[in-house]
């Protein structure tokens, strides 16, 4: 029987097949890549706010503790957002007329919210308690960066799961003194004395680290 293909089809059978392997590992590194990206996870990215309101000035600079803001942060799952008469506490007295806060004048003559963007997101499925992280110990450095050095707020990490679980197994690797919570420059002088006093904190605020990874404590 006369063959039917030249011999060079079986190189070009070889190479496709290849081609189609290097292909598929190609488009899932990167898929991989730009799931990770600061595109899809907006990490390092300012957001635009109706109101420019820098963290570094008012943290930093002024030394306006969170809870000032934050108000139901130790209390409740939600940290609060301020109200416009938080703002206005200050601003009444200083640069009342400014441009740049012509949106919080506004809001208090009307009795209309400012509608912030939200930076830190979780989806719907996810329950996150604020109050339950501070009382064990999470300091607001550990999920949301240094904001006191933020000239506008940013998303510090990916908010992804394997994330949040990077903290779940591993507690003693973040948990610090409930009164450094809300110390943003708190830090142990080294990873092995972070290790020594998480393990103890972890112990002493009876932190239940075998149920942490259990599906039901954040998907509820």
């Amino acid at each position: 029987m006369p063959q039917i293909f030249h011999p060079s089809t079986n190189t070009l059978s070889k190479l496709s097949l290849f081609g189609a392997v290097f292909l598929v590992l190609a488009l899932g590194w990167m898929g991989a890549s730009l799931l990770r990206s600061a595109y899809v996870t907006e990490v390092g990215v300012a957001r635009e706010q109706p109101v420019p309101f820098s963290h570094k000035h008012h943290v930093s600079g002024l030394g306006i503790d969170c809870r000032y803001c934050h108000t139901t942060v130790e209390q409740a799952a939600f940290a609060g957002m301020p109200s416009t008469h938080t703002c206005m506490t200050c601003h009444s007295q200083i640069w009342t007329d400014s441009p740049m806060l012509a949106p919080v004048r506004e809001s208090l003559q009307t009795d209309r919210s400012i509608a912030w963007t939200r930076v830190h997101d979780l989806a719907d499925f996810v329950y996150f308690n604020h109050s339950i992280h501070v009382k064990q110990g999470i300091g607001c450095v550990s999920c949301h960066g240094r904001v006191d050095r933020m000239p506008l707020i940013w998303r510090e990490h990916t908010l992804y799961m394997e994330w949040c679980l990077d903290c779940h197994r591993q507690p003693e690797r973040f948990v610090r003194p409930r009164e450094q919570v809300f110390n943003l420059a708190w830090q142990a002088p080294s990873e092995s004395e972070q290790l020594t006093l998480g393990r103890q904190l972890v112990e002493t605020y009876k932190i239940q680290t075998h149920q942490l990874t259990d599906c039901s404590i954040c998907h509820r």
